[in-house]
């Protein structure tokens, strides 16, 4: 009996040991397994969540382009039906009118050519039958989008709109257009999400219209050309037919060591592909310190398994599995933050208030390194916004809005112009804006007055101009501000409404 209790007692001990290894070689080899799929798993959310922000940034800037195209076709609508209503006998009559049309709807460069191929603009007159090859297309009822390279200078779009039914001058015309600098589109651009990823703008060629460098890799050079030796010939024939057939992709390649990600997509009615290239991401860089942290914390839990066996393995995978979907759930929420932050105004389509803020930060650290010299505020405010929103409904305020905004451009059109709140706008002058700000100011100032006498859009602006002891540029903006509130009283003594007291 006593034997068969010993027998017992070993059979039970070897049992537990064998149990004991069994179970530690099991957890051990399942540990190993997780955290081997943990680091791929964590891999592909670094190109997911890398691809769906870079996705989100692209169709962005896309929208953003297509929407000031619309807005300026919308315009040349109104300068045509503007047009048919002027009599206009002579090519100095003309150009008058060009002229005003621009100042009223904030066109730029715009021009009518007539059924010879001769195009008037507001300064000069010029056959344009080889330099526009675009209007040789123009049929009724079409609107062209059209890329041009032109000699000695950047790259421009053109937007043209047949004009069948407009006459003067005894002739009769066949098209209207205006002419946009890329430069000035990929200026706009480059307010969204400034140093957290690089972009530029493709033709169906992967010719970089916007000058704009990518990666060293790609850099300025033709995309098809700088991708041909880093992918293989069936993934460059793909992206090559998706800018043809003008189709949105994503790209992932080495350069220089490191994986990089590239989103495209296209822009309505150009021939356009908006690309953007991660570089140096806070998503990026975020989401591989968690997978560092992951791997670390699991080969403690190896080390720890072997000790504590099943209890305290069941607990660390509870607590990696907490940790783990805090930390995704956090990566989530910066990436919603991240796709909300614009810079742009919806309602005017200038720079909005968080962009001013940006500027404004940028600006103190350069006049903390004592690097700025020339630098002037102006800071307006609309008169009569709160009277037209309760007497005309909030629509008529917008248009005053807008309204307001593209007077300020018009003269500030050298300046940085923001708008930072609902009937408030600044304008940063820096280069020639600073050099002519007093010119400009005369002349704004000259036509708010005139709007006055007429009831048209009046505007009070006040500006300062950076001084030795000031430490930021809050303290030129103070004074601006001041000055704009002297100027609402004179306007209020004028006979202009006000805003608010």
């Amino acid at each position: 009996m006593k034997r068969k209790v010993q027998i017992t007692h070993r059979m039970l001990t070897m049992t537990a040991v064998l149990g004991s290894l069994l179970v530690m070689a099991m957890v051990t080899a399942n540990s190993i397994w997780s955290s081997r799929q943990t680091s791929n798993a964590t891999k592909e959310a670094v190109s997911e969540v890398s691809t769906f922000y870079l996705e989100a940034m692209a169709d962005r800037r896309a929208r953003t382009i297509s929407n000031l195209i619309n807005s300026n076709f919308e315009e040349m609508e109104k300068a045509t039906a503007f047009f048919a209503d002027e009599k206009v006998d002579t090519q100095e009559e003309l150009r008058e009118v060009i002229g005003k049309v621009e100042t009223l709807l904030g066109l730029k460069r715009l021009a009518l050519v007539d059924e010879d191929n001769i195009v008037y603009t507001q300064y000069t007159t010029y056959t344009g039958g080889s330099r526009h090859a675009f209007l040789e297309d123009m049929r009724q009822n079409d609107r062209i989008v059209s890329t041009v390279s032109l000699y000695g200078s950047s790259r421009q779009l053109f937007l043209a709109i047949p004009t069948s039914d407009l006459s003067a001058m005894g002739k009769r015309f066949k098209a209207c257009f205006v002419q946009l600098d890329i430069s000035e589109i990929v200026e706009l651009l480059a307010l969204d999400d400034p140093g957290r990823t690089s972009f530029a703008l493709y033709s169906k060629q992967g010719v970089n219209l916007s000058s704009t460098e990518m990666d060293t890799l790609i850099s300025k050079h033709i995309f098809f050309d700088a991708i041909k030796n880093v992918v293989s010939e069936e993934v460059w024939k793909e992206h090559y037919d998706h800018f043809a057939n003008e189709e949105p992709g994503s790209l992932v390649f080495s350069a220089g060591g490191a994986d990089e990600t590239l989103c495209y997509v296209p822009v309505k009615e150009t021939g356009w592909e908006v690309a953007v290239l991660i570089r140096d991401s806070v998503i990026q860089d975020r989401i591989r310190t968690i997978s560092e942290k992951n791997l670390q914390t699991t080969r403690h839990q190896i080390l720890f398994t072997l000790i504590a066996v099943l209890l305290l393995a069941s607990v660390l995978l509870y607590e990696i599995h907490k940790h783990l979907g805090d930390e995704l759930e956090e990566e989530k929420e910066n990436s919603r933050t991240f796709r909300n932050i614009a810079n742009t105004d919806s309602l005017t389509g200038v720079r909005n208030k968080y962009a001013y803020s940006e500027k404004e930060a940028s600006i103190n650290q350069q006049i903390r390194d004592g690097e700025l010299q020339k630098l002037a505020v102006v800071v307006g405010d609309i008169n009569n916004l709160k009277y037209v929103n309760d007497t005309q409904g909030h629509a008529a305020g917008d248009q005053l809005i807008r309204d307001a905004c593209s007077l300020i451009c018009e003269f500030f059109r050298h300046g940085a112009v923001f708008r930072i709140g609902g009937d408030e706008f600044a304008v940063i002058l820096q280069d020639k804006g600073y050099d002519s700000m007093q010119e400009v100011v005369d002349a704004f100032n000259r036509k708010v007055e005139e709007n006055v006498r007429e009831n048209g859009v009046v505007v009070s602006i006040g500006y300062s101009v950076l001084k030795p002891e000031d430490q930021k540029l809050r303290d030129v903006f103070e004074r601006a501000d001041q000055m704009m509130y002297e100027r609402k009283k004179t306007l209020k003594e004028m006979g202009a409404k006000q805003t608010r007291l």
